[in-house]
């Protein structure tokens, strides 16, 4: 009778690749996000470049085993500069066939497909609306199929901890994980780390998803099911510090660092909404830094409440997703009129009304641009990776408290929740923001203007001599008395537009990436860069004579984006909407633009991209 020591052991071979797309994908019970966002960690710490995708259910509890609760995580890794979390995906983990059902479809013809047997019985697949069984009706044979018992497997290495059976299958997850690691030659250590830290209260759970990651690591190097690990090299990375860091965390990073760099506490007012809620729960863990953060009991409280915070003083915002910018609609004509600095955060989702909540969408850009009665012109930016989230922070703030304004951000839900490197930058090398508070009452007119930026003063409540009116109704220029004249009305609504106009100046010229001249100059502005870019570079070492042009200011614009359009023969604007830029393109500069436009809760795919610019070339 043979010994384990005289079995021999299975033999590997490690392959050396450039990039793989991974996604996982079960309920949203199975832990996939946890699971995505551990792999992420680890291939960051590696040295990987990385985008991620984060695809959340749209409903709270949907039931288990349908296709509206399965959530998935995907994730593109590279030894190369990554600007997309990837089309096609090289290997899916399927938790159960609703899963299985959704995902399959981007799934590239012999990719590895890992799936929980376990969960593939008759009941599993009428939940999923499956009238066959996947693993025995040969649809999957264009895949290389591992089915693995996770649910047996898991309980088998848990077993001795004593744990009932509903905890330990809550642990198969980890067991997935570890296979993962296996498969791309990746430690299993910092996750056992993260492990520690956040089951050191309950001991036994450490223990249980400790052994699981473990149990699926082991089970790959024993198994002779899987012959092939691959190897994907560091990337060449501008040397520095970085951290693996999604958009929500960068603008909260951003606005701390905003408030140290002006001297001002900052002040948080925040009602939860998906999918900006984490900016309100990662500025409330920065209180050492003089934050302060106040979850309202509704949207126009939470602005209302940042407001006040300006008004005393304070570096002031507020964020929100769609459906609250149309709540706070009334103060935001009330922070153009009482002229305070102020950042509106809206991370948008798909509308309208409630719509697909944890889905991504850029269909605000027009509400941000009009969405307030009258006349109530407000400077918008749009960040363009979830690093650039830190630095959009930073110039909404500047702009807000240079020119006496409200600001508005614009991200949405593939930024707020897509995380890539990102590196630290040096306090020393970020610029102050200068703030200035009125203090001397002689000649003090609180609407008495900066000739430069029309900038009226900061004047704090409760200086001696500086007392004046607040409010909605409309001011007399200079004194700021209530006044209702005509031609006073005017006066003051043509200078508020001056002044938002005036921030062009603080703008730099926009220099298009590609052919500065050409055949075709693809606009872009928001999340669509990362796809954008990867296309555009696809299509350039094919000879087309491309350019790309991505506005971070939408208003204004910067004071040459004209001058860029002519010299192009044809003009595609992208956009995850019906075509807001582009309206707003031909209406202001004439140009016979097209637009691609794609409304399904999702980003654009290269591919996408790529075959819409070759139609508009004649290839």
């Amino acid at each position: 009778m043979s010994t384990l020591a005289e079995v021999p052991p299975v033999k590997h071979r490690r392959e050396v690749i450039e990039r793989a797309v991974i996604r996982f994908a079960g309920d949203s019970g199975d832990g996939m996000q946890i699971t995505g966002s551990q792999f992420t960690n680890t291939v960051a710490l590696y040295g990987n470049d990385i985008a991620t995708f984060p695809d959340y259910p749209a409903e709270i509890r949907a039931p288990a085993g349908t296709i509206p609760g399965v959530s998935g995580f995907q994730l593109h890794f590279s030894s190369n500069e990554v600007y997309t979390p990837g089309d096609a995906i090289d290997v899916l983990i399927a938790m159960n066939p609703a899963a299985l059902k959704v995902n399959v479809g981007d799934l590239k013809a012999n990719g590895i497909l890992i799936i929980n047997s376990d969960s593939f019985k008759e009941t599993d697949l009428r939940k999923a609306q499956m009238t066959s069984n996947p693993l025995e009706d040969h649809s999957l044979d264009k895949f290389r199929l591992f089915p693995v018992e996770l649910q047996r497997l898991t309980r088998a290495a848990l077993q001795h901890l004593g744990l009932d059976a509903k905890s330990m299958d809550r642990c198969k997850n980890f067991f997935a994980l570890g296979m993962c690691y296996w498969l791309y030659n990746r430690s299993t250590e910092p996750t056992v780390r993260w492990i520690q830290e956040k089951f050191k209260s309950k001991p036994l759970l450490m223990e249980a998803n400790r052994l699981a990651l473990k149990g699926g690591y082991s089970y790959c190097e024993a198994t002779e099911a899987f012959q092939i690990s691959y190897e994907i090299p560091p990337a060449q990375l501008t040397p520095g510090l970085y951290r693996n860091v999604s958009g929500n965390q960068a603008l909260a990073l951003g606005f701390v660092t905003a408030a140290q760099k002006s001297g001002l506490s900052l002040f948080l007012g925040s009602y939860p909404i998906t999918p900006a809620s984490d900016i309100l729960h990662e500025l409330s863990q920065y209180k050492n830094f003089g934050v302060i953060t106040f979850q309202a009991e509704d949207e126009i409280a939470a602005i209302t409440s940042a407001i006040g915070a300006s008004y005393s003083g304070a570096l002031a915002i507020t964020a929100t997703s769609g459906p609250g910018m149309a709540l706070k609609t009334e103060a935001l004509g009330l922070a153009v009129a009482t002229e305070l600095p102020l950042v509106i955060c809206d991370i948008q989702r798909g509308g309208p009304s409630t719509g697909l909540p944890t889905k991504t969408e850029q269909a605000d850009l027009l509400q941000a641009l009009f969405g307030r009665n009258s006349e109530a012109p407000i400077p918008v930016l749009a960040a363009s990776t979830p690093g650039d989230c830190f630095w959009i922070a930073l110039e909404a703030s500047r702009i807000a408290l240079k020119y006496m304004v409200p600001v508005i951000i614009l991200s949405d839900g593939y930024l707020a929740n897509g995380a890539e490197p990102w590196r630290i930058p040096k306090l020393e090398d970020i610029s102050p923001i200068p703030v200035h508070f009125a203090t001397d009452p002689n000649g003090f007119l609180p609407y008495k203007r900066d000739p430069q930026t029309l900038a009226r003063p900061w004047a704090l409540p409760g200086t001696p001599g500086l007392e004046h009116r607040i409010g909605g109704l409309e001011k007399q220029d200079g004194t700021g008395n209530v006044n209702y004249e005509p031609l006073n009305h005017e006066n003051m609504v043509r200078i508020r537009a001056a002044k938002v106009e005036a921030i062009a100046q603080d703008i730099p010229n926009v220099l298009p990436e590609g052919d500065p001249e050409g055949d075709l100059l693809v606009v872009s502005w928001g999340s669509t860069a990362g796809s954008i870019t990867a296309a555009i570079k696809a299509q350039r070492t094919l000879g087309r004579k491309i350019g790309h042009l991505h506005l971070r200011h939408l208003n204004p614009l910067p004071s040459n984006v004209g001058e860029v359009l002519k010299r192009y023969k044809k003009v595609l604007v992208p956009e995850l909407n019906m075509g807001q830029l582009l309206w707003v393109l031909r209406a202001k500069y004439l140009v016979d633009a097209d637009g691609l436009n794609k409304i399904q809760g999702r980003p654009f795919k290269q591919a996408e991209l790529e075959q819409k610019f070759e139609e508009m070339l004649g290839f």
